[in-house]
């Protein structure tokens, strides 16, 4: 048996964190950011929004029970690489085609077991998610640093049109007609749709608004994503145009580009949330739910700050009518989501379709729904 080849964790303030390669051998860089879930690894790794970052796993073990086409969340691997203490490559689950270390390998995923990643994640709460690599241990550091310096910051970034689909995406279904502007929707999300016999069209983030409208929409929705809301004006004047023509509803880069396109603003959060275990209030009906959540940025509260001490619907003056919010984080008092009545629609900073995670804000889809009857 051959031993595993030496590798490194490079970070742009030049920290280093030594492991073992165990994916795509060559690796190379990203952002590095962190995700709390104790499952759901190949879910994660295939979430569009996870598109030019290096996924650091805070669970010790990942890799346990295998991989399986149902925990596809897209068509391929979007993260760059993963980061682990101890990656397994076992194949136990009775839903299991495969071993996780098999699969990274297979699609390109560079990989690093071995790491001390309670030491990485407590260095990236500290300082914040940066720029950094996964290395050959042959990988002279000076070249690394340098490779590393070459990456352009994920603020700024415009992910969204890499993960875009070329081509309108058309399900059946006998009920409302969802149309969504795919920014890098999850499966979890269609299937939510799909399950409540909706048809859905996705369409490329790029569609000009009158070829959106031309599908007759009877909910307008805007998907997950990656990069920064910023960095994707286009898709955020197409947004601003549709805005009142039909119901209107934001899941995680989605919300973030509703508020900007009735002229909020967004903000680059310090480490993000990533994570299955986030506890959100819903200010509508007082209830606090666990969430999955996956995002880099987050919206700006109506003083101007990231935080609202508040747990009432505070509001903001909009370009269109009030906007009202409707769900706060209790980890860190960011927005988690909206409503602007005037302009029909609805937000959420999270992920209620879980996939992977608790279950308990799917009903919000039914609240999306109803809010299309209602227009």
């Amino acid at each position: 048996m051959s031993h595993p080849e030496p590798g490194y964790v490079l970070l742009e303030d030049g920290s280093r964190f030594d492991g073992f390669l165990c994916g795509a051998a060559e690796g190379g860089v990203g952002e590095v950011v962190f995700n709390t879930a104790m499952t759901g690894y190949q879910e994660a790794v295939t979430d569009p929004s996870y598109a030019g970052q290096i996924i650091t796993f805070t669970y010790p073990m990942i890799g346990n029970y295998g991989v399986s086409p149902q925990a596809m969340e897209s068509g391929r691997a979007h993260a760059r690489g993963v980061i682990m203490r101890d990656a397994r490559n076992n194949d136990d689950a009775a839903t299991a085609e495969g071993g996780w270390l098999d699969w990274l390998e297979a699609n390109g995923v560079w990989a690093l077991t071995g790491v001390n990643t309670r030491a990485l994640v407590r260095h990236i709460r500290d300082r914040g998610a940066m720029k950094g690599g996964i290395f050959p241990g042959s990988v002279n550091p000076e070249e690394a640093q340098g490779r590393i310096g070459e990456e352009p910051s994920m603020a700024g970034s415009d992910f969204a049109s890499i993960v875009t689909p070329d081509e309108p995406i058309e399900h059946d279904g006998q009920g409302p007609h969802v149309v969504a502007l795919d920014t890098g929707i999850k499966s979890s999300i269609v299937n939510q749709f799909l399950e409540r016999d909706c048809r859905v069209t996705l369409l490329p983030c790029l569609t000009p608004a009158e070829e959106v409208m031309a599908r007759e929409p009877d909910l307008l929705f805007l998907a997950n994503g990656p990069g920064d809301p910023a960095a994707v004006s286009a898709v955020t004047d197409t947004v601003r145009e549709l805005i009142g023509s039909e119901p209107m509803v934001g899941i995680c880069l989605g919300h973030q580009l509703l508020s900007r396109a009735v002229g909020l603003e967004t903000f680059k959060l310090p480490f993000g949330h990533r994570g299955s275990n986030h506890p959100v209030k819903d200010l509508e009906t007082g209830v606090i739910e666990i969430t999955s959540q996956n995002h880099g940025f987050a919206v700006v509260g109506p003083d101007g700050s990231g935080t609202i001490e508040s747990d009432e619907p505070v509001r903001w003056e909009t370009d269109h009518g009030q906007a009202v919010l409707s769900h706060i984080n209790l980890y860190d008092r960011t927005v988690e989501g909206l409503r602007l009545p005037d302009a029909k629609a609805m937000t959420v900073q999270h992920h209620p379709e879980a996939g992977p995670g608790p279950r308990d804000a799917r009903h919000l889809f039914d609240r999306f729904l109803d809010l299309a009857k209602e227009g």
